[in-house]
């Protein structure tokens, strides 16, 4: 059950980022790296902390949630396979946050 809160909680936070910037793709905002990728990270810190195991996941589920969202709005476009990319790579740190998280919840 806590998976799944994750996953919804992750791809409503994408959905609200797109929807109050108007943006089809977040990761092409200004605000990106100053608002929104610090949010995304937090969030995964909370997940993190919640998940009774693999703690580590929801940073993954977190970042990798906006592909879906930029596929609703968007659709796919031939940049795509960048994006994954980008948001696989991005999501090293959320994954360490979230695991660190859930570890220092359970000390």
């Amino acid at each position: 059950m806590a998976f799944t809160a994750t996953c919804v909680a992750s791809l409503v936070f994408w959905t609200v980022v797109s929807a109050v910037t108007g943006a089809k793709e977040p990761w092409d905002l200004a605000s990106y790296w100053t608002l929104i990728y610090p949010a995304a990270l937090a969030l995964s810190v909370i997940l993190g902390a919640v998940l009774k195991s693999a703690q580590w996941s929801a940073g993954a589920v977190v970042m990798l949630a906006q592909i879906p969202v930029v596929l609703v709005i968007s659709g796919a476009s031939p940049l795509l396979g960048v994006g994954i990319l980008y948001a696989a790579v991005l999501s090293i740190p959320a994954i360490a946050l979230s695991w660190l998280a859930g570890k220092l919840r359970r000390a």
